[in-house]
């Protein structure tokens, strides 16, 4: 495995993120355990999850399963990187979801308590509240900061402009202020090269990949994310783009490697990228991809597969004059 600075942070994260959303809902709580297992034997130290994960076992249902697993083990959490999100609705309760310094509170301690651990390395806001003052919202991570129940705030899904925005108000705080943000990017989904990961760069933001096979589109026939690949959203996106997948199928056969690694690999390939989440449903999935980080795409790739899925060219000349 091998590890990268997470923004303009000292701390080091693994390469490959383990995303846990599909633990509970799709991986029963036993097989989820064994996929945390394989993943810290890999050299995996960054595990990713949200408060609301759940799905159809209800809201912080992932968080109890992870949980359970961080204290089956003395000393098992303390070489790992944790981080979580706030900013779903976690009931009926009108106050009990946004960004509002009340909500951040109550929703840490909450997920403290389900994760049985005493601090959060990593607490990002899952969305942008357009109704939460920046300096409401930095007020609230100063206080779980000095209560030492958090050591680091991301975001996650903010625009550039927000990025710009949250990072210049904590500086007139003194304060560190964002230090990554974790956003959908992939071969198929390249709009964070306009504005968010030129955001990032400038405010020293680490960024983390979220999907970078697509829902499974990229996967092909590798196997991954099979239950989304099967759906029939992605079957109607597979027939509209068969052409770049028979020819991204092509590139990925000539260089010898699934296309799910080369997507995953082609993520960990550009700029600001400081991690990308997979998230396998079993431990033969992650058994698949634990190469990634070893796989070296060379010019030539890289501009193939620039042709096959274009780049949008930077802000604003892509769109203006």
């Amino acid at each position: 495995m091998r590890y990268r600075r997470l923004g303009r942070t000292a701390l080091k994260v693994s390469e490959l993120c383990l995303g846990t959303m599909n633990f509970g809902p799709r991986t029963p709580e036993k097989e989820s355990h064994e996929i945390l297992d394989q993943a810290v034997e890999l050299g995996i130290n960054f595990i990713d999850i949200a408060n609301q994960y759940g799905g159809h076992l209800g809201v912080g249902a992932t968080e109890t399963i992870l949980g359970k697993w961080l204290s089956a083990k003395s000393g098992r959490r303390d070489n790992l990187v944790l981080a979580t999100k706030v900013y779903e609705p976690m009931s009926s309760d009108i106050n009990d979801r946004g960004l509002s310094a009340r909500h951040i509170q109550m929703a840490c301690d909450a997920s403290l308590k389900r994760l049985q651990v005493d601090h959060i390395d990593l607490y990002q806001f899952h969305h942008i509240d357009r109704t939460a003052p920046p300096e409401e919202i930095w007020q609230a991570t100063d206080r779980l900061i000095a209560q030492g129940k958090i050591t680091y705030v991301g975001s996650s899904n903010f625009p550039g402009w927000k990025i710009a925005q949250m990072n210049e108000r904590a500086a007139v705080r003194n304060r560190l202020g964002l230090i990554s943000e974790q956003s959908l990017y992939n071969l198929i989904e390249r709009r964070a090269e306009l504005e968010v990961i030129p955001a990032a760069l400038e405010y020293g933001l680490g960024v983390i990949s979220w999907s970078p096979l697509a829902g499974g589109l990229l996967s092909l026939d590798s196997g991954e994310d099979g239950g989304r690949r099967r759906s029939d959203a992605i079957r109607s996106e597979r027939q509209a783009r068969q052409d770049q997948l028979t020819r991204f199928s092509q590139v990925c056969a000539e260089f010898g490697e699934a296309p799910s690694a080369v997507a995953l690999a082609w993520a960990l390939h550009q700029a600001g990228i400081a991690a990308t989440i997979i998230g396998p449903s079993n431990k033969e999935q992650l058994t698949s991809i634990a190469h990634v980080p070893d796989i070296v795409l060379n010019a030539d790739i890289l501009l193939k597969i620039d042709a096959i899925f274009p780049p949008c060219g930077s802000a604003p000349e892509a769109y203006a004059w």
